[in-house]
């Protein structure tokens, strides 16, 4: 007896437990591939220069002064979506923060917009192949894993505060080892504040810089030419000083060693 085409067995059915399974731990990784390849396709990442912030200057000076609260959302929301798709320029971006709302409000909305970015790529990582990673891994890993684990907040509070690591490796990184997330939210918080206003604080003193241009080179404003190079402000001893902080953070860890030993 054969059985009607619609009743045949499997059809209609939905897929194994485990299918269905790999599909929800891969589908959050795929989105945000998909993302991050439609913002480079589209040139997203090219109009993060520091030519268009001091040719688009007086327009988003006036923007920001008529719709303060909406321009910090946007900013906010824009960097938190610049740091989850790992997006480069996060540096300029957070320069562009102090040049628009000053070093504090700059300062403030980069911390909090870069933390939900962060998180963001930290929730991806752990549900899609942090625990695959976790379950296959050697001897070594496991180890280093569970050393990571229970002193994870200054380890990570080091990664953050040392200009070292690229930012989107430490994002991940922390998901590998089944950090709390709480910890995780917290280490990135505090350890991306030095840092963070320190360019924020560059980014306020940016409109001095563009007049000293302008005096010099009239019309390079406007044209998008003036030659300032952001990474000569970025000196060895602001670079230096936060090794040194991120030395500092490693030192109650340094203290417990000793303590048990």
């Amino acid at each position: 007896m054969t059985l009607p085409k619609d009743t045949k067995p499997g059809a209609g059915s939905t897929p194994p437990p485990a299918l269905s399974a790999r599909l929800r731990r891969w589908l959050p990784v795929a989105a945000l591939v998909l993302l991050m390849a439609l913002g480079f396709a589209f040139g997203l990442h090219e109009t993060l220069t520091l030519s268009n912030l001091i040719m688009q200057r007086q327009e988003l000076a006036e923007f920001v002064g008529a719709h303060l609260g909406v321009a910090l959302a946007t900013y906010l929301g824009l960097y938190a979506i610049a740091v989850s798709l790992s997006f480069p320029g996060a540096s300029l971006l957070t320069i562009a923060g102090g040049f628009l709302f000053g070093w504090v409000l700059g300062g403030i909305a980069t911390v909090i917009g870069a933390t939900i970015g962060a998180c963001a790529v930290f929730l991806v990582a752990r549900s899609s192949f942090g625990e695959l990673l976790t379950d296959r891994a050697g001897p070594f890993l496991a180890r280093l894993a569970e050393g990571f684990r229970k002193d994870a907040f200054h380890y990570l509070l080091f990664l953050r505060l040392t200009p070292i690591f690229p930012f989107w490796l430490v994002n991940i990184a922390p998901a590998i080892f089944r950090m709390p997330l709480p910890a995780y939210a917290l280490a990135t918080f505090v350890g991306i504040v030095p840092g963070t206003f320190a360019f924020t604080f560059i980014g306020s003193g940016l409109d001095s810089v563009i007049a000293a241009q302008e005096a010099a080179n009239p019309g390079c404003a406007a044209a998008g030419n003036c030659r300032i190079d952001v990474s000569a402000l970025v000196t060895p001893q602001l670079l230096a000083a936060f090794f040194a902080l991120g030395l500092a953070s490693l030192i109650p860890l340094v203290l417990k060693k000793l303590r048990t030993r």
